[in-house]
């Protein structure tokens, strides 16, 4: 049965929306992320796609407890673009998500309403072309075993639905590895069973 801190929504892929508002054209890029690398190699792949847009402003939320984010507003008037398009990741109640709306300038003012809506709706229409996923709250071990041991170990990562982060295949092996949060137990009772495995949580 699923609860509520077993699982949590993001994204899966990239979304793409545009949004025009007199003359100024407002283009937004969705996607998943893991880590703030994930997100600076992103920005960097837009910049060099829309080298002579003026603006590039972001939002990203990270983390199960969703207290890692950050907003920018690259320019624009302070809270005119970051805060907004945040507002629509938490509105969805997405985490490990990131959007990048990027900014041609038309030559008329918009305002601050008007700019509060364009990012707003850009990054709305964008995180809308993309259907939310549940994943599951995973905890991360390190498994520490003989190379003879590899299909057992194999076994238990597969049929738990673990995911493999990290491997190190040698005489000795290690695994780095996303265990389900609500096959935790399950898991760590299977690899105790096997007298040449060690497991603990990874730091």
């Amino acid at each position: 049965m699923m609860t509520e801190n077993e699982y949590y929504q993001t994204i899966d892929r990239h979304g793409f929306a545009e949004f025009k508002d007199r003359g100024s054209r407002f283009m937004a890029h969705a996607f998943p992320m893991i880590t703030p690398d994930d997100f600076k190699q992103q920005l960097q792949l837009l910049k060099k796609e829309h080298p002579k847009a003026v603006h590039h402003c972001f939002a990203y939320r990270l983390g199960l407890d969703g207290h890692q984010f950050r907003v920018s507003d690259d320019g624009e008037p302070s809270g005119s673009a970051g805060k907004p398009i945040l507002g629509q990741i938490d509105s969805k109640g997405l985490t490990d998500t990131g959007v990048i709306v990027v900014r041609y300038f038309g030559g008329t003012l918009l305002g601050v309403p008007g700019l509060i809506n364009a990012y707003k709706s850009s990054a709305a229409m964008a995180l809308q072309m993309i259907p939310v996923i549940q994943k599951p709250v995973e905890i991360i071990y390190d498994v520490n075993f003989d190379y003879t041991t590899m299909n057992e170990v194999m076994m238990v990562v597969k049929q738990f639905n673990c995911s493999v982060l990290h491997q190190e295949m040698q005489l000795f092996c290690l695994l780095k590895i996303g265990i389900p949060k609500s096959r935790l137990d399950e898991v760590l009772y299977r690899f105790k069973e096997l007298h040449t495995v060690t497991i603990q949580k990874s730091k």
